[in-house]
């Protein structure tokens, strides 16, 4: 069992990866703890956002909608590879998804199929929204690429998890379909490499 990293660590260990962080606000209080526990955590998450623009893509991942308040994430990955940080605890991001495939990410082994939702993922997994249409036609620029599993590796470094702790959405919860434009199995070679 691993307990979330405290902000400070957060970011720290994202710069440390050589990446460009924006702090957005008071995002180191920005969370929904008030609605259940953040961890014990064991694995990052990868969205893709369903926006256009980086300034609206942060504030509604920041505040969130009627449906669904913010924040929505703990960081959004921008086209230009920076990473907005916009919140820090209990993130509406993972929400319910397959206790199998959390039990395969805590042994850091092959997913499962995902068939039921029924673990509160938010609880569990760190989330990072990414721009992007989500489409399968809105391109996914190296340098966001890079910064996906920079941020990924960041997580997993502090933790000592290896690349199999990062999943994306569609493998979690049954109908969704994010990241949709990459794989996650090369994203997750990706982020082995950097852990090496």
């Amino acid at each position: 069992m691993a307990a979330p990293m405290s902000a400070d660590r957060f970011i720290t260990a994202l710069r440390n990866e050589g990446l460009t962080v924006v702090e957005v606000g008071a995002w180191r209080t920005h969370n929904r703890n008030h609605k259940g526990p953040w961890g014990p955590v064991h694995g990052v998450m990868i969205h893709h956002t369903v926006t256009r623009g980086t300034p609206y893509t942060v504030a509604l991942c920041r505040d969130g909608h009627a449906d669904l308040p913010g924040p929505l994430c703990h960081g959004v990955i921008a086209k230009d590879g920076r990473v907005h940080l916009v919140g820090h605890g209990r993130t509406n991001h993972a929400g319910s998804g397959d206790s199998d495939v959390l039990a395969a990410v805590i042994a850091e082994k092959r997913l499962p199929a995902d068939h039921e939702a029924n673990t509160d993922g938010n609880r569990h997994f760190y989330g990072f929204e990414c721009e992007n249409l989500g489409d399968g036609k809105d391109p996914w620029p190296a340098v966001q690429l890079d910064a996906i599993a920079r941020a990924a590796a960041a997580v997993c470094r502090f933790h000592r998890w290896s690349a199999p702790s990062v999943i994306g959405h569609l493998e979690w919860q049954p109908g969704k379909v994010d990241p949709r434009g990459f794989t996650m199995a090369s994203m997750r070679a990706r982020v082995a490499e950097r852990l090496k």
